[in-house]
């Protein structure tokens, strides 16, 4: 529709560009005009018959200069913005040829005006965005020379995935399409794994290097170090022991020699590595190299074992609970030294008791902890409360990382004697981190030893590096409770490491800590998020096992699961949204009052004009964090600022399908909101966000309590609007057409950027 036809020509003023005008306005409040001249350049009389704006708000309005006839029109367009933003529309023209029968038809013209910041514009783009693109493979005959490892890096287990398994993923789909059961359990994930795998291959490729130098390490001259931009963001994520691959940039000639460097440190934008004595004997300064990433395949090694162990020890009744074999059990006491709120606690008090009990066994039993309710506090107290009362318990605690590990490790020390607990880190941990296991004398860390491991009451690992006490020789059933704190965050086949080959079918007691409400693991391949991978044991459970629903009473089977209700964390305004979505308004408030209410009456959270010179002098602050929402999951700040990020109608489809960004992303929205203690400030499109229920939700909930400013987006005019009018025209537009014509508005509309503020004693939302 944006081409001229008809013979009728459309210019304008400022220049369009592919049917589209764009400028720049510099001062707010101030009128800007865009002008469109319409000259008939054709044989045969036309009639203008109609114009209008579409999709408009009340940043401009248009009003016609008459010409004579046989000449032109002109059509102005003022826009006068108040806020800082893109604001679109869309100019509609329809013609009708001066003859018997004709056809009607229309030209479009998508104006967009945009007002940036100072501060926009000096963190604006400095050249145009190159996209990448992945270079087409082709095949290279190579010689592989082998590097030099760090210590204790080398594994036994067996490569998984075969050629077999890339090429014939069609024969699998039935597989895929059946529903997880022990019988399909080990093949199921397997074929899954693969497909991250797949996936993860393609990714990384993203990252390779062409040309590069490396410089000799002056303390080490046997290690090379490579410049590696981004490395510690983890763009790309490279660990102690990982491996590149280097090739020298000058060699065309098949076979090309390909050297196998190993990381031996990580540092702020490089990494040293191990090379072969073939590669240090020729190289030279300025030499330069093509790298290549590898994908550290360990984990995934272990989430292959894990399931065909899983299977090997019958873990049905673990993983697949029916509750037969589940008894009635007394309730036992707790002894003293429990966190002295736990025992004001009702639900927090109830959990350890169940727990130290066994009510469950040999199901897990559940502690589902919203935001903020302490379910780390309650795993720990758990800890604290089964060693006491079993002299002969074997305690295993886990995470998904090592900073969750860290946590319970600290908060375990408090109660316990710290030498009945050992810590065991993997060789990818930095050496100067709090460690237990690691050898002086090797000046490594080493595989934990199946007599040291076995004396201590409790271990904690990550789930990933629980595999090598499997490995090890740690005997099933010698760990009488497996913990996994954050069990929400980690794939199944990452969680079942820690549980198959160690935790007794019959006897052993697991317990999963959790909230399948928040973020759960991060996968890369859609067709392994589709087909369930990126579902957790503790989510599948509560989603698809009736031990772990609430009855018809509305409540749950407390012998099974434990659900924490009472929020410490955040004041009522920024818990309310969440608990009415996610946690059917059961959540309590008991964080400190004086803590929660902070910012109250912060001088600067109702003036808008005096927000900004507040805001810019954040550029000092030295407690500033910025991370992704994945990077805040369990934490907690005073004050959290949102970026919403998404401004483009274009992708949210994208978002939708693939469960990304926060458009349709429940989760990432929970997480986003209650990480805030006091102050909560969010920045994003209104337009955009409030096409999405939850959001919709929020934003009139704030409306509603008078914490909004900015922009106005009530006169917006909406898609049925427009198709109202569409349907009015002389123009008998057929669905396709009309499709496109929507597209083409939503593709300006995707940038409309405003400025709103959102108050509620102690919430803000800024867009």
């Amino acid at each position: 529709h944006t081409a001229d036809k008809g013979g009728i020509e459309i210019t304008s003023d400022p220049v369009e560009s592919g049917g589209k005008v764009q400028f720049a306005v510099d001062r707010l409040r101030e009128p800007f005009v865009v002008r469109f001249h319409i000259v008939n350049k054709g044989t045969d009389n036309i009639h203008l018959t109609y114009y209008t704006l579409m999709f408009t708000n009340s940043s401009f309005f248009f009003f016609r200069l008459f010409f004579p006839p046989g000449e032109s029109y002109e059509v102005e367009v003022k826009y006068i913005l108040n806020h800082y933003g893109y604001f679109p529309a869309t100019m509609y023209f329809e013609f009708c040829p001066d003859l018997p029968g004709s056809v009607p038809f229309c030209i479009v013209r998508e104006i967009e005006a945009a007002a940036q910041t100072p501060l926009a514009v000096e963190l604006g783009p400095v050249a145009p965005y190159k996209p990448f693109r992945v270079a087409a493979y082709k095949p290279v005959d190579t010689i592989i020379v082998d590097g030099v490892p760090p210590d204790r890096r080398r594994m036994e287990d067996s490569e998984y995935l075969s050629p077999t398994a890339k090429q014939k993923l069609a024969s699998v789909k039935g597989l895929l399409s059946c529903p997880l059961k022990m019988k399909n359990y080990s093949h199921r994930f397997h074929l899954l794994l693969h497909l991250e795998e797949i996936q993860m291959e393609v990714d990384i490729r993203k990252y390779d290097l062409l040309n590069q130098t490396m410089t000799q390490d002056q303390g080490n001259r046997k290690l090379l170090k490579l410049r590696v931009p981004g490395v510690a963001e983890n763009r790309p994520s490279v660990l102690r022991g990982d491996c590149l691959r280097v090739s020298k940039s000058e060699d065309t000639v098949q076979p090309i020699t390909v050297y196998t460097g190993y990381v031996h440190r990580v540092e702020l934008d490089s990494v040293k590595l191990g090379f072969s004595k073939k590669l240090l004997q020729i190289f030279i300064s300025n030499m330069k190299f093509n790298v290549e990433f590898t994908l550290n395949r360990y984990p995934l090694k272990l989430q292959h074992r894990a399931v065909d162990l899983a299977v090997k020890h019958q873990l049905e009744e673990v993983l697949f609970p029916s509750g037969a074999a589940v008894a009635s059990v007394p309730m036992p006491k707790l002894r003293s030294g429990a966190y002295l709120y736990l025992e004001n606690n009702p639900e927090q008090h109830a959990a350890v008791q169940r727990i130290v009990a066994g009510s469950s066994k040999p199901a897990p039993h559940l502690v589902f902890g919203p935001p903020g309710t302490g379910k780390t506090i309650t795993v720990v107290e758990a800890i604290n409360q089964v060693s006491k009362a079993d002299p002969s318990a074997h305690i295993l605690a886990c995470a998904p990382s090592n900073s969750a590990c860290d946590l319970l490790c600290e908060r375990l020390q408090v109660n316990m004697d710290s030498h009945q607990i050992y810590r065991v880190y993997a060789n990818s941990r930095d050496p100067n981190s709090k460690y237990c296991n690691w050898d002086e004398s090797k000046d490594s860390f080493v595989p934990p030893q199946k007599e040291v491991t076995m004396k201590y009451k409790v271990v904690v690992t990550t789930m990933v590096t629980a595999g090598r006490l499997v490995s090890g020789g740690i005997p099933v059933g010698h760990f009488s409770h497996v913990f996994v704190d954050e069990g929400g965050q980690a794939v199944e086949p990452e969680c079942v490491i820690a549980i198959a080959g160690l935790l007794d079918a019959e006897k052993g007691q697991l317990v999963l800590a959790g909230d399948p409400k928040q973020l759960g693991p991060i996968l890369r391949s859609p067709f392994a998020i589709e087909h369930g991978l990126g579902l957790s044991l503790l989510e599948r459970l509560m989603r698809h096992n009736s031990l772990y629903q609430k009855n018809t009473d509305g409540h749950f089977d407390t012998r099974f699961v434990t659900k924490l209700l009472r929020n410490y964390r955040s004041h009522s305004a920024i818990l309310k949204i969440p608990n009415e979505l996610f946690y059917e308004n059961e959540l309590q408030v008991f964080a400190d009052q004086w803590e929660r209410e902070t910012y109250c009456n912060w001088e600067y959270l109702p003036k808008k004009v005096r927000f900004v010179p507040a805001l810019s002098r954040w550029s000092d602050l030295k407690e500033l964090k910025v991370g992704s929402v994945e990077e805040f999951q369990g934490q907690e700040r005073k004050i959290i600022m949102v970026s919403t990020v998404r401004s483009s109608i274009n992708y949210v489809k994208m978002d939708r399908d693939f469960n990304i960004g926060f458009l349709s992303n429940e989760k990432r929205f929970n997480v986003a909101l209650t990480r805030a203690r006091s102050l909560l400030i969010v920045v994003g499109n209104p337009v955009i966000l409030k096409k999405d229920p939850t959001w919709e939700k929020f934003i009139s909930y704030c409306v509603k309590e008078k914490g909004y400013t900015g922009f106005d987006f009530s006169d917006v005019e909406e898609e049925d609007d427009i198709v109202s009018r569409l349907a009015t025209l002389k123009i008998n537009m057929d669905s396709e057409c009309e499709y496109n014509f929507i597209l083409s508005k939503t593709a300006a509309d995707s940038r409309l950027d405003s400025c709103m503020c959102l108050f509620l004693q102690t919430l803000g939302f800024i867009c």
